[in-house]
C-alpha cells in the first residue's frame, strides 16, 4: 500500500481508529470509515449539520475575491447563455452566474444542499433558483432541454468511486449539452497529494481562514478529508483521488474532442508552483475535417509558430534544412547539418531495423530522419507533424528523393494519434515532445500504438532532474510552456506503462554546443538573412538561443537519447 498522508502503512490502523472516534455520528461512516468507497454515500455525508457549516468553509466573500471573473469570462468566451450548475452545493456559483446574466439551472444530488442553496439565492440578491434534485448518473431523465454549458465545480466529481459511475456521469453531461457546448469541471490536485503529500494555501477554493480542511488519510483509492470548524465541530468527506491526466482521458473517451486544463485559474503553472486545483474545459462540438480545432492550446501555439514564414525560413536555411534537431558534435565548429545527421545515425543504430518494418516519427519536421531510415533500411515511415508548411516541404523532398512510396506524411498532433493499437514496430521522435502541454498523454499514446516487443527511440530538450525550475522561466516564456519534461519523468512514465527497459544516453553537453552553433551561424549570416527573416524574429531568436546555451551550461537542462523496449 502506498504511504498515506498520515504516515506509513503501520500507522494507518491508528488513523482508522481516530477516524472512528472523531467522525460525526450523523454522517454514518460505520465501524470502518476507510472502507466506505462507494458513490452513493455522498448523500449521507452532506447531512444537515455539515451543510449548515458549509458556507463557513466556502466564505462567499473570500471566494468571490480570489476567483474573480474566471468562470464568467470562460462562459462568455464560449458564447454560453444557458448554464447547468451540476454541483450546486450551497449555491455560490449559481448565484454568480445569475448575477452575470446566465439562464441558470441548479442541480445537486443532496437535497439538504439544494435547500440551503435556495435560501442563499434569496439572501444574496433575492434570486429564485431553479433547482433540480438529481443524481448525475441519471441527469438526462431529470432535466429538461439542452444547455450551452455545464459547470461541475468544488471538487464534486471525486465523490464517484466507481469507474463505470464516472463514465456514465460524463456521458450524461455530454448528452444534455448542445452540439457545441462546453463542460467546465474541476478537481483537487490529487497528483501532488499522492506523490508528495498534502500542502495547500487555501488561496482559491476554501477561503474560510478559520476552517481547517485537510486529508486525514490518502491511498490510491481514497482521500478522506476532515473539516474542523471554529466551534470544535468535525466532519468528514470520503473522495476518490482523481489524477489529472486520468480525468482528461475519460473526458476524451466519452466524446469531448478538446480538453484544456488550467491550474488555479491560470492557463500556465510551473513545477515549483503546484496548483491546489485543476480546472478542465472540455468542448463537445464535433469538428469534422477541422483537425487543428481539436489541438490543445500548447500544440496550437507550436503549430502557429512553425507555420510562420520567419520560422520556416530560419529552420530551413540556418538550422540545417533536412534535420532540424540537436546534433552530436565532434568539434566546436562542425557544420550543423553534419552533427544533426550524426544524431539520426546514432539513434538508428540502437534499433536493428529490418526491411518492411513500420516506423512512426512523432514531430517529423522536414522528414530528414524518415528519408535516412527509408533509404538506409527499407522501412516504411509515417511522419506525423503539426506544421502544414513543414509537411509540404517534407512531401516534396520525399518525391524528389524517389522515396514517396516509403514515406507517408500526416498532418496531426501527437497528443491524439489517429492510429490503431499495436500498429508500429518503432516509435521515433526528435526534440518535439517538449511542445506538448500534456506529455503524459503523448507517452501513453506512443505506447498504445507500439507493437508488443516494439522499440522507441527519442530525444527531447528537458529540465535536469535536480534543476532550479525558476531559472528556466525565460525558456518557458519563449516557448509558451509551463514546464519541461526531465529524464526522471520519462523513465517514470515509461516504466509505469510497462516498458521492459528504459535506457538513457546522457549527451547534455551537446545541447549548449548545438544552440551555440546555431547562434553563431545566425550572427554570421545575419546580413544575408535580412531579406527573408524579419529583424524582430532574429532578435528574439538570438535571445532565446542564448538562454538555451546558458541553461545547458548551468546544469539546469538535460538532453540525450532514450532507447525503450516494450
Amino acid at each position: 500500500m502506498q504511504e498515506s498522508a498520515a504516515g506509513t502503512t503501520d500507522a494507518q490502523a491508528e488513523v482508522a481508529e481516530k477516524s472512528r472516534a472523531d467522525a460525526h455520528p450523523d454522517q454514518a461512516f460505520g465501524s470502518d470509515p476507510l472502507a466506505v468507497r462507494e458513490s452513493d454515500h455522498y448523500a449521507e455525508e452532506y447531512n444537515e449539520g455539515f451543510v449548515d457549516k458549509w458556507d463557513e468553509l466556502i466564505d462567499w466573500k473570500g471566494r468571490y475575491e480570489s476567483e474573480g471573473s474566471f468562470f464568467v469570462d470562460l462562459l462568455r468566451k464560449h458564447g454560453a447563455e444557458s448554464v447547468l450548475d451540476a454541483a450546486t452545493g450551497t449555491g455560490f456559483h449559481s448565484v454568480r452566474m445569475l448575477e452575470a446574466g446566465f439562464d441558470t439551472t441548479s442541480v445537486d444530488g443532496a437535497a439538504e444542499m439544494l435547500a440551503k442553496a435556495f435560501e442563499n439565492g434569496k439572501e444574496y440578491g433575492d434570486h429564485v433558483l431553479k433547482v433540480v434534485h438529481s443524481d448525475w448518473r441519471w441527469l438526462s431523465k431529470d432535466v429538461q432541454g439542452k444547455y450551452d454549458a455545464i459547470v461541475c465545480l468544488g471538487n464534486s466529481f471525486t465523490h464517484l468511486f466507481d469507474e463505470n459511475d464516472r463514465r456514465k456521469a460524463l456521458a450524461e453531461f455530454y448528452a444534455v449539452l448542445k452540439h457545441d457546448g462546453i463542460l467546465i469541471i474541476d478537481q483537487r490536485n490529487y497528483d501532488s497529494i499522492l506523490d508528495s503529500g498534502f500542502s495547500s494555501k487555501h488561496t482559491y477554493y476554501y477561503c474560510g481562514d478559520q476552517v481547517s480542511a485537510e486529508p486525514e488519510y490518502v491511498d490510491d483509492g481514497l482521500a478522506r478529508f476532515r473539516y474542523e470548524f471554529p466551534d470544535g465541530s468535525l466532519y468528514h468527506l470520503n473522495m476518490f483521488p482523481l489524477r489529472k491526466n486520468y480525468l482528461r482521458r475519460l473526458l476524451r473517451e466519452v466524446g469531448f474532442q478538446k480538453v484544456d486544463t488550467y491550474g488555479d485559474f491560470q492557463e500556465a503553472y510551473g513545477n515549483d508552483n503546484e496548483p491546489d486545483f485543476f480546472v478542465h474545459v472540455a468542448t463537445k462540438e464535433y469538428l469534422e475535417n477541422a483537425l487543428t480545432e481539436s489541438y490543445s492550446s500548447a500544440v496550437n501555439t507550436a503549430r502557429e509558430y512553425y507555420n510562420s514564414e520567419d520560422a520556416d525560413n530560419f529552420y530551413y536555411n540556418v538550422w540545417g534544412g533536412t534535420d532540424i534537431h540537436v546534433g552530436l558534435y565532434q568539434s566546436e565548429n562542425e557544420e550543423i547539418a553534419a552533427a544533426s545527421r550524426r544524431t539520426v545515425e546514432q539513434m538508428a543504430k540502437k534499433l536493428e531495423l529490418k526491411k518492411g518494418q513500420k516506423v512512426l516519427d512523432l514531430g517529423a519536421g522536414y522528414g530528414g530522419a524518415a528519408r535516412y531510415l527509408a533509404e538506409t533500411y527499407g522501412v516504411h515511415v509515417t511522419c506525423l507533424n503539426l506544421s502544414e508548411v513543414e509537411n509540404d516541404r517534407n512531401r516534396q523532398f520525399n518525391k524528389d528523393a524517389g522515396l514517396a512510396q516509403l514515406i507517408d506524411v500526416v498532418d496531426g498532433d501527437f497528443e491524439n494519434l489517429a492510429f490503431n493499437d499495436n500498429e508500429f514496430d518503432v516509435i521515433w521522435s526528435q526534440d518535439a515532445v517538449l511542445h506538448s502541454g500534456d506529455r503524459v498523454r503523448v507517452v501513453e499514446e506512443a505506447v498504445r500504438v507500439l507493437k508488443p516487443n516494439g522499440q522507441m527511440v527519442f530525444t527531447d530538450p528537458m529540465a535536469s532532474d535536480n534543476c532550479d525550475t525558476s531559472s528556466l522561466q525565460p525558456i518557458l516564456d519563449r516557448l509558451h510552456l509551463d514546464s519541461l519534461g526531465s529524464p526522471g519523468f520519462y523513465k517514470k512514465e515509461l516504466t509505469r506503462l510497462g516498458m521492459k527497459s528504459v535506457e538513457f544516453d546522457d549527451h547534455t553537453h551537446q545541447l549548449s554546443n548545438h544552440y551555440g552553433r546555431v547562434l553563431a551561424e545566425l550572427e554570421k549570416r545575419e546580413s544575408e538573412l535580412a531579406g527573408t527573416i524579419s529583424q524582430d524574429y532574429r532578435d528574439r531568436m538570438k535571445l532565446g538561443l542564448k538562454n538555451w546555451v546558458a541553461g545547458g551550461k548551468s546544469g539546469n537542462l538535460a538532453w540525450g537519447i532514450f532507447h525503450v523496449t516494450a
